[in-house]
């Protein structure tokens, strides 16, 4: 469990990051960067989301 703890921390390190890179990118009118910060951020979203649910069904099954 503390695996998936540190798991989720990193995920919302790594999202913040792409969000902020994207602002940089978006700023400097740099549009591939942008597209990738926020293709980088939509995929760490989604593991994010199926380690929650993750998380949700083995607390359910206790």
């Amino acid at each position: 469990m503390a695996f998936k703890l540190v798991l989720n921390v990193l995920y919302t390190i790594g999202i913040v990051l792409c969000l902020f890179v994207a602002y940089q990118a978006n700023t400097n009118k740099n549009y591939t960067l942008l597209g990738a910060a926020i293709l980088i951020a939509g995929v760490v979203i989604v593991l994010k989301i199926r380690l929650l649910k993750d998380v949700k069904n083995s607390q359910k099954k206790q």
